[in-house]
């Protein structure tokens, strides 16, 4: 539920000693936007601390979870490659710190570092393949068993996500996640 890329964390702060003029620190607090979709941005983020969710908003207004990113998470990178306005949406959950590059560090390190584009290549695949068995669990099995499987991997998700989040996370409607944590207790 909350992705996140301690390798990637690591090696960035190694980074940020080697090059301190690349990276600035940032700090949002709860609640706060970090990414608004349709926009155009020019730098990138990694999250130090803290837990922020990414979410893509549809054209009835309705938010759909598509990941929680915690410690060494990137976001933003996707518009380094193509160029185009921000998909999703990025809120910092709890308080967070990120480490922002612009777009042209971020490609200038692809190029000439090795190490820092194979761990963004693996940060990437590492989205990619999380999302295929996350939302076929979610089709293919009860509201009940996916909270029972969120209960098992966080136990104590209830005492960081908002209902809403969780719901949103899943898929379903408020109600019906209140349906579902009712019939359980």
């Amino acid at each position: 539920m909350i992705r996140t890329n301690i390798d990637f964390l690591t090696y960035l702060k190694k980074l940020q000693l080697l090059h301190p003029h690349y990276f600035s620190i940032e700090n949002y607090t709860s609640k706060e936007v970090i990414l608004k979709d349709h926009k155009r941005y020019h730098s990138l983020y990694i999250i130090h601390k803290g837990i922020a969710k990414c979410y893509f908003t549809d054209e009835n207004g309705k938010e759909s979870i598509q990941e929680f990113f915690g410690e060494g998470m990137q976001f933003g990178e996707l518009e380094v490659f193509n160029n185009q306005l921000s998909y999703c949406s990025t809120e910092a959950i709890t308080d967070v710190e990120v480490f922002k590059i612009s777009h042209q560090h971020y490609l200038e390190l692809l190029e000439n570092d090795t190490a820092f584009n194979r761990l963004v290549i693996q940060s990437m695949v590492a989205k990619i393949s999380y999302k295929a068995p996350r939302l076929s669990f979610q089709q293919s099995y009860s509201i009940e068993q996916n909270i029972l499987k969120l209960k098992e991997l966080y136990p104590n998700y209830e005492t960081v996500f908002s209902k809403k989040d969780i719901a949103d996370y899943l898929g379903i409607t408020l109600r019906s996640l209140n349906r579902v944590l009712n019939s359980l207790q």
